[in-house]
């Protein structure tokens, strides 16, 4: 077989958006997913993958040239994250995964040495042709041809075929090239004359072949579980949700600053008292105010007027996490309030050279219910988190294109966008010094949910408080995903948690343990002493497999039991494309929100799903994610059930229908709502 690749993989997307990006993974997943297997060995470890990976070339988009091939970009940034991805979690976690379809396939493939693996993998399994495979793993063509032969021959070991060639060497070479139909005629007819004379060479030839066939009917027969882009993308579109504002209205005292100051000058300009008293009377932006109070900033009042809007650059505080923007956009003509969102005719025009794109900033939505933002109708206050500088200082060249009209809170509460923008153009050079960051060690260890978590450091930066923390890996039947926070009391201040801030991190300092970072409010204080941790959420991933088998001639609907609840499986039926839908209404106290299912695990078809479900709050109350018009952030303790799978399977093949055989569920997602309190004390 000659690796083949799929012209549409090189066509352009829009650069722009994350959500293109996506969809084009999700067309070109079966290509990626198998690839990824040879890394990881759990659904959410390649949910993660699948997640960095799209995250990562979202972020350097603006990197790629013209005239490179889109396809090799994107599989040279995929693979890399899946070589990262095996120091974050250590083989034995790897090889301890039960529910692999096709764990035997990888656990062979685990044998191998990384060099032969990744050449196997990404030819015969991923389907790349030699020209890219070699470029991907930076060797010459010929180079790849020979850890093809050596590793499918220690290969062969693994599925019982011996471990050596027994056939004629100087022919061994030509096995790639002859299967490929790429030989020369005339070598061509001296290599079947020969193979023909040669049993050993005949063996070697077709056992050669067969464990190729293996590597590619394997690979395609491996289940993308149903909704698993679906996750994937939620979670993307959750990151463009986050959420973290909470702004206090304080009087104006503008009116008595010419009385006052007359009176503090001479006594507090040299202590710093007259520069806090002065911010105190003359910022209005009461969440800018303490930045400035403690130095991390200076009022810049940079200002460019443009179609009728004047937009003002207020302050710019910059640390190693990101560089914080505080803006204020005023409408001279109408009562029209506008935003700003980076990446979205908004860029650094000397990003590359000024900036530090490894590290992700803060999102910061528009905030239509803060006091300030009520004033007036026609101005907005805002702040935009860039890429930290990776110099001591430096100068932003900001370029804004186009603003964001927004909302009025009160007649659309649900969406801050109202769809249109204002076109102009507002160059801006902004001055800024990168703020030192202070890191403590901690030592704290406890169990949440039976699993082993521990708080390793906490991050004081001027734009941001970071709790760092790390999860134990070595869960073969339960894992905990992820946890989020309500907040910590820092020297008895309260820091609130960004809900959806937070990170994973490359710590390899123990590889039984993924380290992640949360994200709260700055804190502004004192060396800290004492940490209290409150904990919110525990998100665990339980693998618990079984098997239903399914019978179209048989009448539905029918039961059957499964942790804990009574599945119904409401209809099986043979079409084009053949349907099998489930459900389980029944959520009282029921362990699982949403499964990891599949249909007929062992053939190649394609699998499209559509769910129904409910979100039920703290005290049992049931709200339609569609039909109510309630802010998910405004329900306590929601948790989103699932309650009816239906599923549609289409053969590859036209005209063939697929036939249900058996319905698996690998395992199943659910949350935990904690009220634990960690406290933690620091040297």
């Amino acid at each position: 077989m000659v690796p083949t690749t799929n012209e549409n993989l090189i066509i352009p997307i829009d650069r722009k958006s994350v959500e293109s990006i996506a969809d084009w993974f999700d067309q070109q997943k079966n290509r990626f997913y198998p690839l990824g297997w040879t890394y990881v060995k759990t659904h959410r470890q390649m949910e993660e993958l699948f997640y960095r990976s799209i995250m990562k070339v979202h972020k350097e988009l603006h990197r790629l040239k013209g005239e490179t091939d889109f396809e090799s970009w994107v599989a040279s940034i995929f693979l890399h994250i899946c070589r990262e991805f095996t120091t974050d979690n250590s083989l034995s976690l790897l090889a301890s995964e039960e529910n692999n379809p096709h764990n035997d396939l990888f656990q062979a493939l685990d044998q191998l040495n990384m060099e032969e693996k990744e050449a196997l993998v990404l030819t015969y399994v991923s389907g790349f042709p030699y020209e890219k495979a070699a470029h991907l793993l930076q060797v010459s063509v010929e180079k790849l041809k020979e850890l093809l032969f050596s590793g499918i021959q220690s290969l062969r070991k693994e599925l019982g075929y011996g471990s050596t060639f027994h056939g004629c060497k100087e022919y061994q070479k030509d096995y790639t090239s002859y299967l490929d139909r790429t030989m020369e005629r005339s070598k061509k007819i001296e290599f079947e004359i020969h193979v023909y004379h040669c049993q050993n060479c005949q063996e070697d030839l077709g056992t050669f072949q067969d464990v190729r066939i293996y590597l590619t009917e394997q690979s395609k027969e491996l289940p993308i579980p149903t909704g698993f882009m679906k996750n994937i993308k939620a979670r993307l579109a959750e990151k463009e949700k986050k959420r973290r504002q909470k702004i206090k209205k304080r009087n104006k005292w503008v009116f008595i600053f010419a009385v006052v100051c007359t009176l503090i000058i001479g006594i507090g300009f040299f202590t710093g008292t007259f520069a806090n008293l002065y911010y105190t009377w003359t910022v209005e932006d009461q969440e800018l105010l303490p930045y400035l109070q403690h130095d991390f900033g200076e009022m810049l009042n940079l200002e460019a007027e443009s179609n009728g809007v004047k937009v003002k650059i207020k302050s710019a505080i910059s640390d190693e996490f990101q560089t914080l923007i505080f803006y204020e956009i005023e409408d001279t003509e109408a009562d029209n309030q506008y935003g700003i969102m980076f990446g979205d005719g908004v860029f650094v025009e000397n990003e590359i050279d000024l900036m530090n794109t490894d590290v992700y900033p803060l999102n910061y939505p528009p905030d239509l219910e803060s006091a300030i933002n009520k004033e007036k109708k026609n101005v907005y206050h805002g702040k935009m988190g860039l890429f930290p500088i990776r110099e001591d200082n430096g100068t932003i060249k900001l370029v804004i294109t186009q603003l964001m009209k927004l909302n009025d809170a009160s007649s659309n509460p649900d969406e801050v966008y109202d769809g249109n923008y204002k076109i102009g153009e507002w160059e801006f050079e902004i001055p800024v010094k990168k703020l030192p960051t202070k890191q403590y060690t901690l030592d704290e260890e406890i169990a949440v949910e039976g699993v082993p978590m521990r708080f390793d450091k906490l991050i004081i930066a001027p734009t941001a408080t970071i709790l760092q923390y790390s999860i134990n890996a070595i869960q073969p039947e339960k894992n905990l995903s992820s946890i989020t926070f309500d907040n910590l009391v820092v020297n008895n201040k309260k820091v609130i948690a960004d809900l959806y801030g937070g990170a994973f991190i490359d710590a390899q300092e123990d590889m039984d343990w993924s380290t992640y970072q949360a994200f709260f409010e700055p804190f502004f204080g004192k060396k800290p002493k004492e940490v209290k941790a409150q904990l919110k959420e525990a998100f665990l991933t339980v693998e618990d497999q079984k098997i239903v088998e399914l019978d179209p001639s048989q009448n539905y609907p029918q039961t059957f039991a499964y942790a804990g609840s009574t599945i119904t499986i409401e209809k099986v039926e043979i079409g084009n494309p053949s349907k099998v839908v489930i459900s389980d209404d029944n959520i009282e106290n029921r362990t699982y929100e949403t499964l990891n299912l599949g249909i007929n695990g062992d053939e190649n078809i394609e699998m499209g799903m559509r769910d129904d479900g409910v979100i039920v709050d703290k005290n049992g109350n049931k709200y339609d994610p569609i039909d109510d018009l309630v802010k998910y952030e405004e329900i306590e303790q929601p948790r989103y059930f699932v309650t009816k799978y239906d599923i549609s399977l289409q053969s590859d093949k036209a005209g063939e229908e697929v036939v249900p055989k058996r319905l698996e569920i690998y395992g199943y997602n659910t949350t935990k709502y904690l009220n634990d309190v960690v406290k933690i004390s620091l040297d």
